[in-house]
């Protein structure tokens, strides 16, 4: 039986963690089918439309890796701090780039960054 403080981090950590998963699955997604605004973005920040396809990969890996944890933990915690890997990619695409809107990154960022926490905060740095 789960503490109060346990079922609270727990239902903290699937929402944060489900919904991580779904954004950057439907982020996945729009790569793959090449929509106008991961493509605009892309040309934006100076990356070649060659690569829509690679970056769409590794978000798939990470909204599935993400899915999976709940049931594996250590692959959500590697699939977590994966993304967030991902995302200071991206942050550093928009600095070279010299483009300072950064709403839509700091959406994914923090829930990538939440998804890590809330994962090891929730199994006790023992998800390994």
């Amino acid at each position: 039986m789960l503490t109060e403080q346990e079922s609270c981090v727990f239902v903290a950590y699937l929402a944060v963690t489900l919904t991580a998963s779904v954004l950057n699955g439907l982020a996945a997604v729009a790569n793959f089918m090449g929509h106008d605004y991961p493509k605009s973005q892309a040309d934006k920040m100076g990356v070649p439309r060659s690569w829509m396809r690679p970056l769409g990969t590794l978000l798939a890996a990470g909204a599935i890796g993400l899915a999976v944890g709940v049931v594996v933990p250590w692959l959500g915690a590697f699939a977590a701090a994966g993304l967030v890997l991902y995302f200071l990619g991206a942050f550093g695409a928009h600095l070279r780039a010299r483009d300072h809107h950064f709403g839509g990154w700091a959406v994914f960022f923090c829930l990538a960054v939440a998804a890590l926490v809330l994962n090891l905060a929730y199994h006790g740095g023992n998800c390994m």
